[in-house]
């Protein structure tokens, strides 16, 4: 058995995985895939608007609030956002605290001034800043939730005077929260929504409008909100296992059941990182991500041997990314404790015969 540890595209579950393949064979009796289905059929209209209706009851979207499936990922969102945003000669602020949200600065830079307001990077981004300080002309403050590379996260969320835009790709769903603190969220769905293809955008309606540049229809939030995401074919297969994916969190009990299953889940794996001679943790331990765990070990010389130890016990994605190197293990929604306890005693094994 395979236990996928993968930053993205990740686990899902089995019973999605079951349904989405019936789905490509004959989807709802139709006679037609879902690969060759019309985006205007009623029955994937129903797709689509149930999605939507998911994200909204799952999360508890309140009213004044749109709900879109786009394409491009979290990286196309990185222009949307001051595209539909930031007008010409004003200010956003971001915070520094990863590769994704570098990545969003650069692209920010392009269409008005960009705040830093504060960054990690002089530690190698191993913790969240907690002290900054954001100016009330800025026209929002961005961060990003969860750092998958460095393995950091936001345990309480910045407060501010200005309108708050998260990039959430990769710890959406996974705990609570209350929409109403953000005026824009964004995600990846190749994380706990569903896979790669599709990017999620909530995003408060007050808030477009404003910037008073015209934008290309494609790049448009209010274009996409009148068109109900199907301005253009809509990323098809990749909203229909996301909506079967939503519907399998709501089966769960839902955000809240969920959040407690994550809790536990790095509870064991860090639990063990700290007990274990063997391992040590990267990051600050008060910032550490229950999606994210980023480890290495106390003598690089055994990394490798690990990995393949790791690997043989069934234990796949577990190398960390190429710019930190060590382990990255992704504890999305979908994969069970039963396989973090696997990669526990998988480094019990191999601390023994190393010890």
């Amino acid at each position: 058995m395979k236990h996928n540890f993968g930053a993205g595209p990740c686990v899902l579950p089995q019973e999605v995985f079951k349904q989405a393949a019936q789905a490509v064979l004959d989807f709802n009796d139709t006679g037609l895939s879902i690969l060759e289905i019309s985006h205007r059929a009623p029955e994937f209209v129903a797709v689509m608007d149930e999605a939507i209706s998911l994200v909204k009851e799952l999360l508890h979207v309140p009213a004044g609030y749109s709900v879109l499936f786009l394409q491009g990922g979290a990286s196309m969102q990185f222009a949307m956002v001051p595209y539909n945003l930031l007008p010409e000669g004003k200010k956003a602020s971001y915070l520094d605290t990863g590769v994704w949200s570098k990545k969003a600065i650069a692209e920010a830079k392009l269409f008005g001034e960009v705040a830093v307001v504060a960054s990690s990077k002089d530690q190698n981004y191993t913790y969240i800043p907690k002290e900054f300080t954001v100016d009330n002309d800025s026209v929002y403050l961005h961060f990003t939730s969860n750092n998958t590379i460095f393995g950091t996260e936001f345990t309480n969320y910045p407060k501010t005077n200005v309108p708050l835009v998260c990039d959430m790709s990769s710890d959406i769903f996974s705990r609570e929260i209350n929409v109403a603190d953000f005026d824009l969220i964004y995600a990846g769905a190749q994380k706990n929504i569903g896979p790669a293809g599709a990017t999620v955008v909530i995003v408060k309606d007050e808030l477009l409008g404003k910037t008073g540049r015209a934008i290309p229809s494609m790049m448009d939030y209010q274009k996409h909100i009148e068109a109900e995401s199907m301005y253009n074919t809509p990323p098809v297969f990749s909203v229909f296992v996301s909506m079967l994916n939503l519907r399998w969190l709501k089966s769960k009990g839902g955000v809240a059941e969920i959040a407690k299953e994550n809790v536990a889940k790095a509870k064991a794996l860090y639990d063990e990182i700290d007990r274990n001679p063997l391992f040590k943790g990267t990051t600050a331990k008060e910032d550490r991500s229950n999606m994210s765990v980023c480890f290495v070990m106390e003598n690089p010389e055994l990394e490798k041997p690990f990995l393949k130890y790791a690997e043989e016990k069934g234990c796949i994605g577990i190398k960390g990314h190429r710019s930190v190197g060590g382990f990255r293990a992704s504890l999305y929604n979908a994969l069970p404790i039963t396989s973090v306890h696997v990669l526990v005693d998988a480094m019990q094994e191999f601390a023994e015969k190393h010890a």
